[in-house]
């Protein structure tokens, strides 16, 4: 199982994309200092996209939003379904609809 580490502060991140930003490639960057190239040049990607500098992509904040409206989503339907079975309960214990027959 590969070793995970907690996440770099993002201090850290953008003083990387500042270097890269200065002429220094992702590669030397990577050992003089511990994330690999291909992960410093996704914190460039990143910081680009959320400062305007690349519209191929979604900003940060765009990412977070839909986390949030697909969590909000989830939970509505959870609760539309709980509220489904609920009703068809009540009704049938109201005598508003006839008992599931089970000799369909």
């Amino acid at each position: 199982m590969p070793r995970t580490r907690p996440p770099y502060p993002p201090e850290y991140r953008q003083q990387i994309v500042e270097l890269v930003r200065a002429g220094r490639r992702p590669e030397e960057l990577a050992r003089e200092f511990e994330p690999s190239s291909v992960t410093i040049r996704n914190w460039v990607k990143r910081a680009d996209l959320d400062e305007g500098r690349r519209h191929d992509g979604l900003t940060t904040a765009e990412r977070q939003e839909i986390a949030r409206l697909r969590r909000e989503n989830k939970q509505l339907r959870l609760e539309r379904e709980i509220l489904a079975k609920a009703a068809a309960w009540f009704a049938r214990e109201t005598g508003s609809i006839p008992p599931e027959s089970s000799s369909s």
